[in-house]
């Protein structure tokens, strides 16, 4: 289950934020800043205009601003997607919604900006009108000078900064369930308790499963398989064209690594990167992932009681049938006898 106390702060590391907050208002031109689910300011504002200070600085004005900022926020979390709206200054603001397991926990804020196209304006809403005789009216006049200063986009663009931060918050959320996953699953391996019930993955998607599932068996075949992780200490001498992909293929023992994805790892063509493989180890890829594949079985078979089907799964083999046949190949016998005969010796 997730966990209630999944709060801001532990989906985003806000220290580390802040760095990529500035640099995200510098080059998108718009104000940012991240407030909690009642509204409430969890960051500094970065790039916030002249204008705005001044408005959000003076008590009688700043509530028209919070009142923007609160509608614009429930319609993001009732679309559940960026809500794009013009404040009582006729300025664009963006709504980012954080959700975790349908719950808002804040919003990222962004906006101050005014649109190149003034007719694109009739297609957003404005979420605060105020009289014509109101301090809100007389406060533009007096910062007619800060107000010339904001910020000009078009629509487009500003559509298309609301997308990228939604993306860019919605990956946070992934990341932080994932790493929220494998922190339960682990508690629950260590204090003995031996079934992973419903509940502990009640409101993760699969995906958060399969990934908890993968670096939980990492963890564990790490612990097992006498080897090290680094390819600084291999008995083979690869260039650093090839580094990337041997650190991979040791820090991913529980996947089925193809020459395509390592190519990719190496920012090489697969057809390069099968050649250059070769050439520096003696070896076809698919031969040498086999024979460390086939290394680590045996120090599984060895070293643990797991079945013969969980090792193959473990290790990346589609089907137990071809772990067997490819196991027999470089040592002459089957999983099987090749742990009986390990226990008798």
């Amino acid at each position: 289950m997730i966990k209630e106390n999944l709060n801001l702060d532990k989906v985003i590391d806000l220290k580390k934020w802040v760095k990529l907050q500035d640099s995200l208002s510098l080059v998108t031109k718009a104000a940012i800043i991240i407030v909690d689910y009642k509204g409430n300011p969890v960051t500094k504002h970065s790039g916030c205009n002249r204008f705005c200070s001044a408005v959000r600085s003076n008590p009688h004005l700043v509530k028209y601003c919070q009142k923007c900022d609160s509608r614009g926020g429930l319609e993001a979390v009732r679309l559940n997607k960026p809500y794009i709206y013009l404040c009582h200054y006729n300025i664009v603001d963006i709504a980012i919604p954080i959700i975790v397991d349908g719950k808002y926990i804040g919003a990222i804020m962004a906006g101050q900006i005014k649109l190149s196209d003034y007719n694109a304006s009739d297609f957003l809403e404005q979420m605060v009108i105020t009289p014509k005789n109101s301090i809100a009216r007389h406060a533009l006049e007096e910062f007619k000078e800060y107000y010339d200063e904001i910020p000009i986009l078009s629509l487009k663009e500003v559509k298309e900064i609301a997308n990228m931060l939604f993306s860019l918050c919605n990956y946070l959320v992934e990341e932080a369930l994932n790493k929220n996953l494998i922190s339960e699953i682990y508690q629950k391996t260590v204090t003995s308790e031996s079934k992973i019930d419903s509940n502990t993955l009640t409101g993760y998607t699969m995906r958060n499963i399969e990934h908890a599932k993968k670096e939980i068996s990492n963890a564990l075949l790490n612990s097992y398989v006498k080897e090290n992780l680094s390819s600084d200490n291999l008995d083979i001498s690869v260039s650093n064209t090839l580094k990337p992909a041997i650190e991979y293929i040791y820090n991913h023992k529980s996947e089925n690594i193809t020459a395509k994805k390592m190519a990719e790892v190496c920012h090489v063509s697969p057809s390069y990167f099968s050649r250059l493989f070769a050439k520096e180890t003696g070896k076809s890829f698919s031969s040498f992932v086999s024979n460390l594949k086939i290394d680590w079985a045996k120090n599984l078979l060895e070293e643990t009681d797991m079945h013969v089907n969980e090792i193959s799964d473990e290790l990346g083999f589609n089907e137990t049938g071809y772990f067997i046949k490819i196991f027999k190949k470089y040592e002459g016998v089957t999983p099987f006898v090749y742990r009986k005969y390990c226990k008798k010796n």
